[in-house]
């Protein structure tokens, strides 16, 4: 199920939003914690969290799947967003040094062509990082929140197909312990369930964060033996073929039933 920009907007101009921001942001920062120059990207709806990364950064760009829709980004001077089609992004081949993916890949409809395309656009240098909802978490569970929509992942799930669009996970990490609710108390406290969930709930986090690496060099299979036929089988027109084997033990194929012989 998509999720349209308006909510995506609505919900991060919420008190609640704000809270998920701050505290995904956090985690994205402590893997990224300067990006010296280079060309940052976000797929998805990532505008939330591209804003502190801006100033480090040479390009910056917010790409938003059609589909979703797209919002006019930022609001004042010159403008980074631009609607896309997914499958296809209209980017050069190792252009992007960053590529920062948020309510992205939850709701694509064929996921594995959408990596293809970060692997083409990104830098044999390049980092991919993917903040999706955590299948175990309660936020998954519930469509209040943006991370109710779509479909969430395990970190086996994530892994595979990272490394079946030749990605190799690098970094994992964990956010939103807190339950997906927008009462006074436990956005308030949200910063202390990230601190006791990380040591008594590992693996029950609202979303998973994974940092990976472009793979450029594929594994080579070991070559398979081509099957040698044993004989060849000719029939004439209304019989049945069969290995001469089979033939001696069976008996003749004229005989057989629903089958007129000549």
């Amino acid at each position: 199920m998509q999720i349209d920009v308006a909510d995506l907007r609505d919900f991060y101009a919420s008190r609640q939003g704000a809270v998920v921001r701050r505290l995904v942001t956090s985690r994205i920062q402590s893997r990224w914690r300067k990006i010296p120059g280079g060309v940052l990207m976000g797929l998805g709806y990532a505008v939330p969290y591209l804003g502190a990364f801006r100033a480090q950064v040479t390009r910056c760009g917010a790409l938003m799947p059609s589909r979703q829709g797209a919002l006019v980004w930022p609001r004042e001077g010159a403008k980074h967003s631009v609607l896309i089609d997914e499958e296809h992004l209209p980017l050069p081949d190792n252009s992007v040094d960053r590529m920062l993916v948020v309510h992205g890949l939850e709701t694509a409809e064929r996921v594995q062509p959408v990596l293809r395309e970060l692997w083409r656009t990104l830098t044999p240098e390049g980092r991919l990082l993917m903040v999706v909802p955590n299948r175990r978490g309660i936020w998954a569970r519930t469509d209040r929140t943006p991370f109710g929509f779509g479909r969430p992942y395990s970190r086996t799930q994530l892994e595979g197909m990272l490394r079946d669009a030749m990605f190799e996970p690098i970094e994992w990490a964990e956010a939103l312990y807190a339950p997906p609710f927008s009462r006074d108390m436990l956005l308030r406290s949200a910063v202390a369930w990230e601190r006791i969930g990380a040591r008594i709930m590992p693996g029950f986090a609202g979303v998973i964060i994974v940092e990976a690496a472009k793979e450029l060099m594929a594994p080579i299979a070991k070559p398979k033996k081509s099957l040698v036929l044993p004989e060849i089988i000719r029939a004439a027109p209304g019989r049945i073929a069969r290995p001469a084997s089979r033939q001696k033990r069976d008996g003749p194929c004229d005989g057989e039933a629903g089958i007129d012989s000549d």
